[in-house]
């Protein structure tokens, strides 16, 4: 029941992230639907059941500004599909007021390496274009402060798109989840020259990092460090969990540790180490461990196969299933065999697989063997 709720809640904060009420000050809504708006979104092949069904109060509201936004997406290089697309998924765009959707524009321009490129941003994320003319200011600041940082302009767009409310907020409020950041970085032994590498991977692999209080890492680093991880550990976990550092607390890692430690039957040093090589486990809860233990010891693999390679545990019981399948087809047994050739991702995997296919594929030489020749 709770889940459900906190669902609702969810999706009711994103309609109103998507539509702030200054976004359209003269809009108004109406009972009846604005058969201009209408007519020009069939004229331009958007499926208009589809945003009926998803977001029909679109459709009632004035002014809207179809045609400016489709010939602002043309002038910029995009076709008609991508165009239909767009508003078919964000109808909301028609909203938003020319003078906004030019200054935006402008303003993602400033990053973006050309329009090709931001269309293809839009047609991904139309959210994080079509936004509040009120967060104009706080996007330019923020923009400001990252190209200070000298952060890759491909990472700053990467933020814009995929955490707009990161822009859209106070530039003093990612300054002090930077500074936490850096701060943290330092105090682990962490290089300065290298800072600013670390600190655009940790952004472009969890862009969300930014909005989480900056006492939720301090709090999850001091846990670890009671945990016995010593500081170089810990600046490793910080680099390998890929900025979802933010994302746990001591509690859920607490019961975590405790259970994997319990299932594995290891030392506490040995547990370490794991956690090292698959920092995964910290963030899955008891039921996935549960289950990905089972799936795995059911397959045949051991206990200690799994403590010897546990990034397996990455990997979904039904993604192990498959892939034990297709290699025991090419004549590899995986319990008797390493655990490395199910990891990494689907290329990888592929990678793996062809090797022991033309492993298999392959005739034997022998170089004792008299060689035929040719009559």
């Amino acid at each position: 029941m709770l889940r459900l709720i906190a669902t609702s809640l969810c999706l009711r904060c994103q309609r109103v992230t998507a539509l702030p009420l200054n976004l359209r000050p003269c809009a108004t809504l109406s009972s009846a639907e604005n058969q201009q708006t209408v007519e020009e979104l069939y004229n331009l092949s958007v499926d208009i059941q589809k945003v009926r069904k998803l977001k029909g109060w679109v459709l009632h509201q004035r002014p809207a500004y179809t045609k400016e936004v489709a010939d602002l997406l043309k002038d910029m290089g995009a076709s008609g599909s991508i165009i239909a697309g767009i508003l078919a998924v964000h109808p909301e765009a028609v909203l938003c007021h020319p003078e906004q959707m030019q200054a935006q524009r402008e303003l993602w321009m400033s990053v973006c390496p050309n329009q090709k490129d931001l269309v293809g941003i839009i047609e991904k994320f139309p959210a994080s274009f079509f936004t509040s003319s009120s967060h104009h200011d706080n996007q330019q600041n923020n923009i400001a402060y990252f190209q200070s940082l000298n952060l890759n302009k491909r990472i700053i767009t990467k933020l814009m798109a995929s955490a707009p409310q990161s822009f859209s907020r106070p530039v003093e409020d990612n300054e002090v989840m930077v500074r936490t950041l850096q701060q943290a970085y330092q105090e682990l032994g962490g290089e300065e020259a290298n800072m600013k590498i670390w600190l655009q991977k940790l952004l472009s692999q969890n862009p969300f990092v930014l909005l989480k209080p900056p006492e939720v890492l301090r709090q999850n680093l001091l846990f670890l460090r009671d945990k016995g991880f010593s500081t170089a550990e810990l600046l490793r976990l910080l680099s390998k969990l890929k900025g979802f550092v933010t994302e746990l607390n001591p509690d859920s890692m607490r019961r975590t540790l405790a259970y994997s430690q319990d299932t594995m039957g290891c030392s506490e040093e040995d547990l370490r180490h794991i956690i090292l090589n698959c920092p995964a486990l910290l963030y899955y809860p008891e039921v996935i461990l549960a289950e990905r233990f089972k799936g795995l010891l059911s397959a045949g693999i051991s206990m200690s196969q799994i403590v010897e390679t546990p990034t397996v545990m990455e990997l979904t019981t039904q993604i192990v299933n498959y892939r034990i399948h297709q290699l025991r087809t090419h004549g590899y047994e995986v319990r008797t065999g390493s655990l490395d050739v199910l990891n990494g991702t689907k290329k990888d995997f592929e990678k793996s697989y062809e090797k022991l296919q033309l492993r298999r594929e392959r005739p034997i030489f022998n170089p004792v063997a008299p060689l035929k020749a040719d009559d």
